[in-house]
């Protein structure tokens, strides 16, 4: 027995208990709706996601090559597409993701209007988002599966029991478009009741994995901006204890929390660490300031000192009142930080870093991992990064290394289109091609994600289109750059009506109003013109 003949068997005996006030309602319509509504709540999503995740990163552990990716998404509808794509041309969801980014949040989804990504837009646009995301996986899974609904209609009444018996396996064994949202927190929008409160929402809204940061909630930055100012890390493991506790009361016992450092750029700290004896946590957060060695007679109204050794050491201070560290110290305390996280009940790992190059996230990963061997990290595959030029930067400086002839190249100038088609170019492309299978064999990375890359297509489709619309192209460039391209890639949304719940509307009102039913599907559908939408389901 498959759980839609569950359904169908339990509705029949449900109808007859009621009696003849029931006699409108078909059984199978209602596991018709029970399949296509498979998620009852954010949390049913979370506890779903959550196994998901925590299976997916078991095996990791065990092969390094079945690494996770997502994309960072900003609206349902994007998500939606990005996820019917997936099922389209890769015939599976395992392993993908979607990307909340706190960025695009900022950008594209607050009241105030575009704002940069320094925790200022409205914390309650976050789990807004995650909703409304799940909300259009959810509405992808109902319209695929009316699709199929129609579809086995069809061969029943064609008396095709092979064509029915086939389309019955795919609905039974149905895929959903429903998968993990990392979803990102910024610093956690506050103090650590705050942080708490906003996880809890997350979560309710569906999310299994939030990303917290180590930078001070009021001073946040974006990771590959300057400006940006760390917590010592008490201060931090307060905001995941805070996470956890919101996955624990709402009964999501494996939830997972992704902990980013920002200590590579950051350069600042908002307060020192308190201590209690040498080498103590707050003693090795401070031990990275930036000090000078001073004598008691020569204390300043208002010095702040650290005794260390016997001596008398001055942070310095700069005049917003914030201390900086020693240059050069970055990349130790981004080890520090991220395996402290890890002892402290973080469970995937996040440094943000300057540039894409494996091995200096693998020299920071090996020195975590000789302290906590299955450290895994989350990594960036940030549109902030000049990814041609940093790579093409890279193949040079090997080329050089390996004693090749490089004069025909200018270093300064390598973004030039003039070096495409070279041996350098064609060196870098590859490097950029592998670099998520060589991050996660060598550098210790579960997942990689791109954080706004929808923002970007968004407004490089848009260009394409508007710049032959609005010219001499009219109608062609919509026709040839959109509509065309649809219907012969198979891109369902050229049904637009489909994609919306027009169809499904019109099946829930013969469920409900039968042979009365007035449907919008008719004969002067104007989307008649197109061909059934392709089913991407296996």
């Amino acid at each position: 027995m498959t759980i839609y003949q569950d359904d169908t068997e339990a509705i029949e005996a449900l109808k007859h208990a009621f009696g003849s006030s029931w006699d409108a309602i078909d059984p199978e319509s209602v596991a018709r709706m029970r399949a296509q509504n498979r998620f009852k709540t954010g949390l049913e999503i979370a506890q779903y996601t959550a196994d998901i995740m925590r299976k997916d990163m078991a095996e990791y552990d065990a092969d390094s090559s079945v690494y996770t990716q997502s994309l960072g998404v900003w609206h349902g509808f994007i998500g939606q597409q990005k996820m019917i794509s997936i099922k389209k041309h890769l015939k599976t969801t395992n392993k993908r993701y979607l990307y909340l980014s706190g960025w695009m949040v900022a950008a594209l989804r607050s009241e105030f209007g575009p704002l940069p990504d320094q925790s200022m837009h409205e914390k309650t646009a976050v789990p807004a988002l995650v909703e409304e995301l799940y909300t259009f996986l959810r509405q992808a899974d109902a319209r695929e599966l009316d699709l199929l609904f129609t579809a086995l209609d069809g061969a029943r009444a064609a008396g095709n029991d092979d064509k029915a018996a086939a389309i019955q396996d795919q609905i039974d064994n149905y895929e959903t478009h429903v998968v993990p949202i990392i979803a990102d927190i910024d610093a956690g929008f506050g103090n650590p009741e705050a942080t708490y409160l906003l996880a809890k929402k997350m979560i309710e809204a569906g999310a299994c994995a939030i990303q917290i940061e180590n930078q001070v909630s009021d001073e946040k930055q974006c990771g590959h901006q300057d400006g940006k100012v760390t917590v010592p890390h008490e201060d931090f493991i307060a905001k995941i204890n805070a996470v956890r506790y919101a996955f624990l009361e709402l009964g999501i016992d494996n939830g997972i929390i992704v902990s980013r450092t920002d200590s590579l750029g950051a350069g600042l700290t908002q307060k020192l660490a308190v201590t209690y004896q040498p080498g103590d946590l707050g003693d090795q957060y401070n031990s990275f300031l930036d000090v000078d060695e001073i004598t008691e007679a020569e204390l300043g109204n208002g010095d702040v000192v650290i005794k260390r050794d016997g001596k008398l050491l001055r942070p310095k201070r700069l005049a917003s009142n914030l201390f900086q560290f020693r240059p050069g110290t970055g990349e130790a305390r981004c080890v520090l930080d991220s395996i402290t996280s890890l002892r402290n009940g973080a469970d995937l790992l996040w440094i943000e870093t300057e540039k894409p190059h494996v091995a200096q996230i693998a020299g920071m990963m090996n020195e975590v991992r000789k302290v906590i061997p299955n450290a895994k990290l989350v990594y960036n595959n940030s549109p902030s990064f000049n990814w041609t030029l940093n790579f093409r930067q890279q193949a040079y400086d090997n080329l050089l290394a390996e004693g090749k002839d490089v004069s025909a190249y200018d270093r300064a100038k390598l973004m030039s289109v003039a070096y495409d088609k070279t041996e350098l170019g064609r060196i870098a492309d590859e490097s950029i091609r592998t670099f998520q299978r060589d991050g996660s064999a060598e550098a210790g990375i579960f997942h990689h994600l791109i954080t706004l890359p929808t923002y970007h297509t968004a407004a490089l489709s848009t260009d394409d289109l508007a710049k032959g619309y609005f010219a001499d192209q009219g109608m062609l460039a919509y026709v040839k750059g959109v509509q065309r391209r649809e219907i012969r890639e198979g891109i369902a949304t050229v049904k637009h009506q489909n994609m919306s719940g027009s169809d499904i509307g019109d099946n829930h009102k013969e469920y409900f109003a039968g042979e009365a039913a007035l449907k919008a599907g008719g004969t002067n559908n104007t989307m008649n013109q197109f061909e059934e939408p392709v089913l991407t389901s296996r």
